[in-house]
C-alpha cells in the first residue's frame, strides 16, 4: 500500500519527536512524565506571551503538555501495535527522509554561495532569441492607457483633448492633472495581461473584449456619472511569441535556475570524483 506523503510526514514528525528519550532530564527538573520519558521544564520557557493573564498562562502551558503527552502515548501505542517488519520499513523511510533533508540543505547552501546571479542584457537577449519559440503567451497582451473621470467635471474636455493628443507636451500635462481622475494608467509602453484590464476596466469582459480591445483604437465609455477614456496602442493574441520586455523577468529566473542545475551536477560529480581519488568510494565487481 502506498503511503500518502502528507500522512507520512506527519507520522515522521511524531516518530522523530516522540522516539527520543531525553536522558538529561531528571524527575526533579521535569514538568510531566509519560512512562519513562520526561518533559523538561525548560521546554516550557517562552511559551507564554508577555502580558498574558495567569489563567491564560496556565491554559497555554497545559495545552502544550497535553499535546506532548498525546504524542508520546501515540508513539508508544504505535510501537506496540506495529509489526517489526513495518517498523523496519518506516525506519528506512525516516532515514531516507533525514538523508534527503540534510543533503538538500547542504546543496542549497552551496549553490547559494557559489551561483553567479549576474546576467547581462546581452545574455538575456541571446537566450531569448535562441529560445523565443518556447515563450508563448498564455493569454492576450495589451499596451494601452486610460483615465476615469466625472463626466460633468469642468476639466473633462481639456483632459480628453490632452489624453488623446499623444504629443510630449500634452503627455506631461495630463500627468499633472491626475488629481482630477478617479483612476488612470498612462504607461502604454508596458504589456498588460487581460486579467489586469478586466480589473481596471470592469465594463470589458471576455465576451465583449473584441469590441473594446483592438490595436490603435480610442473610445469613450460612459459609466453612470463617470466616463472612461481609453486608447489601445497594441494587442498581441494568445499563443503568440511573448515580447522580450514582457518575458524578461522570467528569462532571468530561467537562466539562474539553469546555472543552479549545472552547479548541482558539478558539485555531485566533484564530490564523487574526490571520494574515488581519496579511496573513500569504490564499487566492487
Amino acid at each position: 500500500m502506498r503511503t500518502c506523503p502528507r500522512l507520512f510526514i506527519l507520522l515522521l514528525c511524531v516518530l522523530v519527536s516522540c522516539g527520543k528519550k531525553d536522558a538529561t532530564v531528571k524527575k526533579e527538573d521535569a514538568a510531566a512524565r509519560v512512562n519513562d520519558v520526561y518533559l523538561g521544564k525548560e521546554e516550557l520557557a517562552g511559551l507564554v506571551p508577555a502580558g498574558a493573564s495567569k489563567k491564560d498562562s496556565l491554559a497555554i502551558i497545559k495545552s502544550y503538555i497535553d499535546r506532548w503527552a498525546s504524542q508520546k502515548l501515540l508513539f508508544d501505542a504505535a510501537i506496540v501495535n506495529t509489526s517489526a517488519e513495518k517498523q523496519a520499513e518506516l525506519d528506512k523511510l525516516i532515514q531516507q527522509y533525514k538523508t534527503d533533508l540534510y543533503t538538500r540543505a547542504y546543496l542549497e547552501e552551496m549553490v547559494k554561495q557559489s551561483v553567479d546571479t549576474t546576467i547581462t542584457e546581452d545574455q538575456l537577449a541571446a537566450y531569448y532569441n535562441k529560445n523565443k519559440d518556447n515563450f508563448r503567451t498564455t493569454g492576450m497582451l495589451v499596451k494601452m492607457r486610460y483615465l476615469r473621470m466625472e463626466k460633468n467635471h469642468p476639466k473633462f474636455a481639456l483632459a480628453r483633448q490632452r489624453f488623446l493628443s499623444g504629443n510630449k507636451k500634452d503627455k506631461k500635462a495630463i500627468n499633472d492633472m491626475s488629481l482630477y481622475f478617479k483612476s488612470y494608467a498612462f504607461n502604454d509602453t508596458t504589456w498588460t495581461s487581460m486579467n489586469e484590464v478586466y480589473q481596471k476596466l470592469p465594463f470589458i469582459t471576455p465576451d465583449n473584449r473584441g469590441r473594446y480591445i483592438s490595436s490603435g483604437i480610442s473610445y469613450q465609455y460612459p459609466d453612470s456619472a463617470d466616463v472612461y477614456i481609453v486608447k489601445v496602442n497594441k494587442v498581441i493574441d494568445r499563443n503568440a511569441v511573448a515580447p522580450y520586455e514582457y518575458i524578461k523577468p522570467t528569462l532571468k529566473e530561467i537562466i539562474i535556475n539553469n546555472r543552479k542545475l549545472e552547479l548541482l551536477k558539478k558539485i555531485e560529480k566533484d564530490i564523487t570524483d574526490d571520494a574515488i581519488k581519496n579511496n573513500k568510494y569504490e564499487v566492487y565487481k
